[in-house]
């Protein structure tokens, strides 16, 4: 994209100037209080905020651009009455020296928005990090629908087909297919297939942890794909068809890693990426039920069994 001299300059001097009030006119609307936390780098009172507490699971955003910045599974109770995290999501936080000299100030990467203070040596947890966060300098996003229910995230070439092998199984209340793992904010299917957005083309499923497992989903998703592509899947070539799971708990991660090793111990060779969740982007509703749709069947993806 190319833009005319004057607009060229505009920008380069709001980013020479930081996150100043102009900063914020491409960003959402902030209240006063907002405004003083978030621009002027206040601090709200503790076990004031609306999050501190909070025990729900999804993922916490940053109220000035909307940027994934934590996932519930790293927050934790630290009783200093501010939110509290041991670890963010890769790439959403900038750590820069506080004014005051002494502590090290957090910001969002992608809009400079001020979120609070990191501290280590607390011993508090075992990464030993506390991210302490004001609560009015995020937005939270639940991810589940009810108390059993879980998300689960993965790519494995063209979307299409992932949602027909996975839509009927019993358990799963809800499938999606989109866009995740990029850093363009609300991508298309066109973006996507220029790759240069960096996301891949993924299913985001809701599922019934009473009725279904997530193992059992994560062995599905291995017997209708062939994970030894790298970047394609049959004819579809390009990083958007990538193989790789992104998991939204700790726990996801490790049945993860130990199916691949079991896939290993079988002999294969893997390709599929083990990737902490970030946002996903629903795609556009013409690509939604592709197949029931067209009322035809996928041309890549077959299913073929692998685990008793």
């Amino acid at each position: 994209m190319l833009f005319k001299p004057e607009i060229l300059l505009l920008v380069l001097i709001i980013s020479c100037k930081g996150n100043t009030n102009l900063d914020t006119m491409k960003y959402n609307k902030l209240s006063s209080e907002e405004e003083y936390v978030i621009i002027q780098k206040g601090t709200e009172r503790p076990y004031s905020g609306e999050y501190w507490n909070s025990k729900e699971k999804g993922t916490y955003i940053c109220k000035q651009c909307d940027a994934p910045l934590y996932h519930s599974y790293d927050k934790f109770d630290s009783n200093c009455g501010w939110p509290s995290f041991d670890d963010e999501i890769p790439g959403a936080i900038k750590k820069i020296p506080d004014a005051d000299g002494e502590r090290t100030e957090i910001i969002c990467t992608n809009c400079n928005a001020h979120l609070g203070h990191v501290f280590t040596g607390e011993n508090l947890t075992k990464k030993n990090v506390r991210h302490c966060v004001n609560s009015i300098s995020l937005k939270f996003i639940p991810s589940l629908t009810g108390k059993d229910d879980e998300i689960a995230y993965f790519a494995g070439g063209c979307f299409w087909g992932v949602e027909y092998l996975f839509k009927n199984i019993a358990g799963i209340k809800k499938i999606s297919v989109g866009y995740i793992g990029g850093k363009k904010e609300n991508p298309t299917y066109e973006d996507v297939c220029e790759e240069n957005t960096g996301h891949a083309e993924a299913v985001e499923i809701i599922f019934d942890t009473q009725i279904i497992n997530y193992e059992k989903l994560a062995k599905l998703f291995f017997e209708i794909h062939d994970f030894t592509q790298v970047n394609r899947q049959g004819p579809d070539v390009g990083e958007q068809y990538r193989s790789e799971i992104f998991h939204t708990t700790p726990d996801q991660k490790l049945k993860a890693e130990s199916i691949i090793e079991q896939l290993n111990q079988k002999g294969y060779k893997v390709a599929t990426k083990i990737t902490p969740a970030t946002k996903f982007w629903k795609a556009e509703n013409y690509h939604q039920d592709y197949y029931s749709k067209k009322g035809s069947r996928p041309y890549c993806h077959t299913y073929k069994k692998i685990f008793n």
